[in-house]
């Protein structure tokens, strides 16, 4: 049976306090009903005693608390799941947005996920294949892992991260893949980007959209990426799909947590953000992985724009602590006109080493990685040199890494937006790159392994 309150006592901003309630819970679901039978729907944010602090979904502008009630629904936000959600498109609330009928649940599941055993957690150590050179080659994407994306405003990660729904896919043909793709606080116009990309492509049919746009209220961007982790926990744990779940863009999250935080009076830690932003950022990342015993996983591409560009701001600075390694995109870079423009030095995958190798991508693989950085990294220190003393100053060799550097820019990292390359593909590309150095400068390659495929 629900209650229902007469005794709203005041509104500010997103926020109404609601006084003498009895058995109230966090995250509790309040419907506010007005008299005219005007319904705004909202959640408890705080419980002190007989007094309940609720964040409205709606705007508070217009609201009459004298005639208002406050009914308590006794269950927190729900997701209706199933199998149908494939290929469709939703809102941050999880309604549909694409004109059709709702969702025939399966089940109901709890925005906020279950809690997770550790010793339950198995370790990733499959190989994604997304089809981009920079990932696939340099800092490999394991299946269970979260890798998240740093951009910076202005740069295409838009493009880049439909490009990566678009084509990551498992390499065991027999295994079901599907994606998960979530916008926070973005553009009208950039939500009709994705949802006309995934069409024009057919990523649709294996797609679960969800689209919360900048006008939208800021708790439903905080609901948004919830949503999309429980429509990804439905697929993975009870379907067996294999989830891609790419979470864009984390900034406008955490602004819309500050927004929140700011509206309660709390005090703020750095940058304004609250003091538990990283146990928040937390409780959404740590929702990948694979489970023991079960045949599905969640991947996580997490893609935030770093503030100013910098890399020591809270959001990106916490993500990292948190997530294991970091994609970094290059304003140089694009500028140059590589696209994407991955920065391949900063950028660390910490997990590449478990899902590279025989029997999973090839047996060269670790060894031309390495032997790509370090030969990238000495053509980079070649060219600033050259730069600075002029060209003069190089060396022979000096001047066959930094050619190196500008061919492994242009050929390698710069593929477009719509280039898939298979890590055969990749690799082999890797070893024409380096078949431009003599075989005495492979020094972290494996002799068997240049016999093999070193190109005179």
């Amino acid at each position: 049976m629900f209650k229902e309150y007469k005794t709203i006592k005041e509104v500010v901003g997103p926020l109404l306090l609601v006084e003498g309630v009895e058995g109230v819970k966090y995250n509790e679901l309040v419907e506010i009903v007005q008299k005219d039978g005007e319904v705004r729907h909202g959640k408890v944010l705080e419980v002190h005693r007989d007094k309940a602090l609720v964040q409205l979904f709606e705007s508070s502008q217009g609201l009459q608390i004298s005639t208002s009630r406050a009914k308590f629904l006794g269950r927190s936000l729900e997701l209706s799941v199933s199998e149908d959600m494939l290929g469709r498109v939703f809102d941050g609330m999880g309604r549909p947005r694409d004109g059709s009928a709702p969702v025939i649940a399966d089940k109901r599941m709890d925005v906020n996920g279950e809690p997770l055993n550790p010793a339950a957690r198995d370790y990733p150590n499959e190989f994604i294949q997304t089809g981009v050179s920079a990932i696939d080659g340099l800092n490999t994407l394991v299946r269970g892992q979260k890798l998240p994306v740093f951009s910076m405003s202005g740069l295409p990660h838009a493009e880049f991260a439909a490009q990566i729904a678009r084509q990551a896919r498992v390499l065991k043909g027999d295994e079901k893949f599907a994606v998960v793709f979530a916008a926070i606080g973005i553009t009208y116009e950039e939500a009709e980007y994705f949802v006309q990309d995934f069409k024009k492509t057919g990523a649709i049919s294996r797609t679960v959209l969800f689209t919360n746009l900048a006008n939208d209220p800021a708790i439903e961007r905080i609901a948004t990426p919830r949503m999309a982790l429980t429509a990804a926990e439905y697929l993975a744990y009870e379907l067996g799909m294999h989830v891609l779940v790419i979470l864009t863009d984390i900034t406008n999250y955490c602004e819309a947590l500050r927004e929140v935080s700011a509206a309660r009076k709390e005090v703020p830690g750095r940058r304004g953000y609250p003091g538990y932003l990283y146990t928040d950022l937390a409780s959404l990342y740590e929702r990948a992985g694979r489970i023991r015993g079960k045949q599905g996983s969640i991947t996580q591409i997490p893609i935030l724009t770093m503030p100013e560009d910098d890399k020591t701001h809270p959001i990106p600075d916490l993500t990292g602590y948190i997530t294991e390694g970091q994609i970094i995109l290059s304003r140089e870079l694009y500028k140059k006109g590589v696209n994407p423009p991955v920065d391949v030095l900063p950028s660390l995958s910490r997990l590449k080493d478990k899902g590279i190798g025989a029997g999973k991508t090839r047996e060269d693989h670790a060894d031309t990685m390495n032997q790509l950085f370090s030969a990238y990294a000495r053509g980079k220190e070649a060219k600033e040199l050259s730069a600075i003393l002029g060209e003069a100053v190089l060396s022979k060799i000096d001047k066959l890494y930094a050619d190196f550097a500008e061919k492994f820019e242009k050929e390698y990292v710069s593929q477009g937006f719509s280039a898939n390359r298979s890590i055969e593909e990749t690799l082999d590309l890797g070893w024409k790159l380096l078949s431009g150095l003599p075989k005495s400068e492979l020094k972290r390659i494996k002799e068997q392994y240049i016999e093999k495929y070193y190109r005179e």
